[in-house]
């Protein structure tokens, strides 16, 4: 490319723009257009440049069938040729302005005024000018401002009023989204929530509040061992191995001892975890921001130009279910006070109609006696590898703790111990660390059944809600897509099985709206 363009001392009523290209005399309405586009931040209104540009491009390329007389053409890989001669002049235009004229007013007699605040050195102006980046056309700008309103600012309903979000307290031993909000409960959910009552009968043990595992993945799909815990670990000579209190030796919920663990099925599942991760959607997650929730189970996420909607309740259970493998036998407790009879929960999920029972499995009292009986013998290891304690009478007492200020929806419990007893294969190793994980991940996933969407409560229960967003909104939007920046290796068949979909790209947008 060659040519002599103005700069933003020369300014003319009528843009003159001649255009070779190929060495013949010819127009190009979307080149010109490019071009005064730039300009306009330059020179007044109304006015125009004078510009005479030769073009070299392959014939192949170029397209001399627009008009009968020939003298508009059209060319291949338009958009990105136009973006290159917008830079192009750009920088020119740029680099002149240490000889640009201004009209200056004499001073009044007796005004004071040193040289120094007047007069700029023209060399410091043009250092300026060259380290001054590239300009960021509107196609190109990113809006990344978290204080910009969300999409839950739309999408409030009618009788409940606008709020900013939720406040946070961090008193005693409570964590999470704020409290007195309405879950969805059948007949059968009532039992379990009057079983458990989970708002205020869960507590903390062995897990630091404000301790979260630093840093952030790396490139190649591991997390940097400078900033956070190494996902892949050195094998030694034992098992097993105790090792103090260390900052960048925690899990992503934060225990205060580290165990290392060298079991083979574990070190098998993990690499198999790292080899499936996709760099380019590990980068948008890391780098994303939140828009809002669609619904319990979509999100709305920006990542530069453009626009993901995103499966929540298949993000958040793969997540929990690499938490599970790669912090394995080093997760925190979430205790209840009031111990959960295994019996009663087997009983309300043979009731589901989801469990699939019919009256040729035998009675369902049989059936609950024999899942509270099998999973007493596995009391040991589930404690020691998952946190998961169940006591000599058969009750549940303690979850995992995998992220700190979650807890799992608690109306899912009795199908999970049902799924736990019939789903789980306990007869080889590395399968039942895997199947294991996967039921506890589903379990500790976000999913629609068990939350109420506030568009179905009536004006009563509007009125007496919280005025803050729903629980869930929270906890999806400030911790589980906040754990997906930092711990989460998405794997690669989220790139065609339609749980991260791309909505819109802004310079498509660009065009489709230049067109109408």
């Amino acid at each position: 490319m060659k040519g002599y363009i103005t700069n933003a001392n020369y300014s003319v009523k009528k843009c003159i723009f001649l255009l070779f290209i190929n060495h013949r005399l010819v127009e190009s309405t979307a080149l010109r257009k490019a071009i005064e586009t730039v300009y306009a931040a330059y020179l007044p209104k109304s006015t125009h440049p004078f510009l005479y540009l030769s073009l070299e491009i392959a014939p192949k390329n170029v397209d001399v069938n627009v008009h009968p007389t020939k003298h508009e053409v059209h060319f291949l890989h338009e958009d990105s040729i136009l973006e290159r001669v917008q830079q192009h002049v750009e920088s020119k235009l740029l680099g002149s302005n240490s000889s640009r004229m201004y009209f200056t007013q004499t001073l009044l007699p007796g005004a004071e005024c040193s040289s120094s605040e007047v007069v700029k050195s023209a060399a410091s102006s043009s250092t300026a000018a060259k380290g001054t980046s590239d300009k960021v056309y509107a196609h190109q700008m990113v809006r990344t401002d978290s204080r910009e309103q969300k999409l839950d600012a739309f999408l409030q309903p009618v009788n409940n009023p606008l709020s900013a979000g939720p406040t946070e307290e961090t008193t005693g031993d409570k964590v999470g989204p704020p409290e007195g909000t309405v879950r969805p409960q059948d007949a059968e959910m009532e039992d379990v929530s009057e079983l458990l009552e989970t708002a205020d009968l869960i507590e903390m043990a062995d897990v630091q509040q404000d301790a979260v595992m630093p840093g952030g993945p790396s490139k190649s799909g591991h997390l940097s061992p400078e900033k956070a815990l190494p996902r892949k670990r050195p094998r030694e000579d034992t098992d097993i191995q105790m090792e103090e209190d260390n900052r960048k030796e925690m899990t992503a919920a934060c225990t205060p001892k580290r165990r290392i663990i060298n079991l083979t099925s574990v070190l098998t599942l993990q690499e198999e975890i790292s080899n499936q991760s996709h760099e380019s959607l590990q980068e948008m997650l890391r780098d994303h921001s939140f828009v809002g929730c669609v619904s319990p189970q979509w999100a709305l996420v920006q990542h530069r130009t453009k626009l993901y909607l995103l499966n929540t309740t298949k993000l958040s259970q793969e997540l929990f279910y690499q938490i599970l493998i790669y912090d394995f036998a080093n997760f925190g407790v979430l205790r209840l006070s009031e111990p959960a009879p295994l019996y009663e929960l087997a009983m309300l999920a043979l009731e589901d109609p989801e469990s699939g029972w019919t009256e040729e499995d035998g009675p369902k009292e049989g059936l609950a006696e024999y899942i509270v009986e099998f999973l007493k013998k596995k009391t040991e290891m589930l404690k020691d590898y998952f946190s998961l304690e169940i006591d000599e009478e058969g009750n549940l007492t303690g979850l995992p703790l995998l992220i700190d200020n979650y807890i799992p929806l608690l109306e899912g419990l009795p199908m999970f111990i049902l799924r736990l007893a019939t789903e789980v294969n306990w007869d080889e190793e590395k399968e039942c660390f895997e199947t294991l994980s996967k039921e506890l991940s589903m379990f500790y996933s976000i999913r629609k059944q068990y939350i109420i969407d506030e568009t179905n409560l009536t004006r009563s229960q509007n009125e007496d809600s919280d005025s803050g967003p729903p629980p869930w909104k929270w906890t999806v939007e400030h911790v589980v897509y906040k754990a997906f920046r930092t711990h989460l290796l998405p794997p690669k068949h989220f790139t065609d099985d339609g749980n991260i979909l791309q909505l819109a790209n802004l310079p498509d947008l660009y065009k489709v709206f230049e067109r109408c």
